[in-house]
């Protein structure tokens, strides 16, 4: 039995909701699975993985198995890595999820989707990617003793959104490393109050709330110093008429956000813009990635 599962990239933070709010968007990685005589792990596109047990999607699904105290059996696993690695776009959260939908089916989906988040949840130390990679929408989540609590909502769909992607890493841990142990109380309010307003910015049509729910003061400015080039990708998505602009995740990734009524023009004036940026100091390149919101989540065939 060939088993597939597709899950969504995901966009984490939001701006306010650090830690907590994430997003998932129309870019999929895959992964099939298949009882094997011998580990088999490889790359239909290409990409650069893991080969063995210390492969994140093996690793997951081995700790499914573990969780039920099951042998895992020798697999076959073939993915394809169109989400770009260490950009904060969710690779690892895809992986997670991918690992433990596989095992999960293998085992005749003897977890459910609360018990299946909360694995995922121990796996990445935080729940704002997993929780949208696996739900899809808009997620709000919070992780307490041990147990995950998430609400998904829809996001507008009449909204669409860019991935401004540089050709440079920023791995999780250095965009942690630069955050301060203590911010200001005024700080914390400042992102408390915004983050409330999201699920209304990005679910209910309250499209002018965007700019203002979207404001950040405990982590991107903090990571920002880190990302070159990524001062004139806000600035540029800004002239392009983004309606909320922010770091995607850890970075190095920036997502704009825009009404689908004026896509074309949104999406064309950020090409020729991002042309004119190339070659910024510690910046060669940029990607663009037109993306739509995923409303539906990770699947299983």
């Amino acid at each position: 039995m060939k088993i597939k599962v597709s899950v969504p990239a995901t966009s984490a933070n939001v701006g306010s909701g650090f830690d907590a709010l994430g997003l998932a968007v129309t870019l999929y990685n895959t992964a099939t699975f298949e009882e094997s005589d011998k580990l088999d792990i490889s790359a239909a596109d290409g990409t650069r993985i893991p080969r063995n047990e210390s492969n994140l999607i093996y690793r997951s699904a081995k700790s499914l198995f573990d969780r039920v105290g099951k042998k895992m059996p020798p697999l076959k696993i073939v993915q394809t890595n169109p989400i770009p690695m260490a950009r904060g776009l969710g690779s690892s959260s895809a992986c997670i999820i991918a690992g433990l939908l596989g095992a999960n089916r293998m085992l005749g989906d003897v977890l459910n989707t609360q018990e299946l988040l909360t694995l995922a949840t121990a796996i990445e130390g935080h729940p704002d990617n997993v929780a949208p990679a696996l739900l899809g929408g808009l997620t709000s989540s919070v992780f307490e003793d041990g147990q995950v609590y998430s609400v998904k909502r829809d996001v507008d769909p009449s909204l669409c959104f860019a991935a401004i992607v540089p050709d440079y890493k920023l791995l999780t841990e250095a965009a942690r490393a630069a955050l301060p142990a203590q911010v200001p109380h005024k700080d914390a309010v400042y992102n408390l109050s915004r983050a409330a307003l999201l699920p209304a910015a990005f679910c209910d049509g309250r499209h002018d709330l965007l700019h203002i729910a979207t404001g950040d003061r405990l982590h991107q400015p903090y990571r920002i110093p880190l990302m070159p080039g990524s001062k004139e990708v806000f600035a540029l998505a800004k002239e392009c008429g983004a309606l909320a602009v922010y770091v995607s995740g850890a970075g190095s990734t920036v997502m704009a956000v825009a009404e689908r009524s004026g896509a074309e023009k949104f999406y064309a004036g950020l090409e020729q813009g991002l042309e004119a940026l190339e070659g910024l100091d510690g910046c060669e390149a940029f990607t663009l990635l037109r993306l739509d919101a995923d409303n539906t989540g990770a699947t299983v065939e």
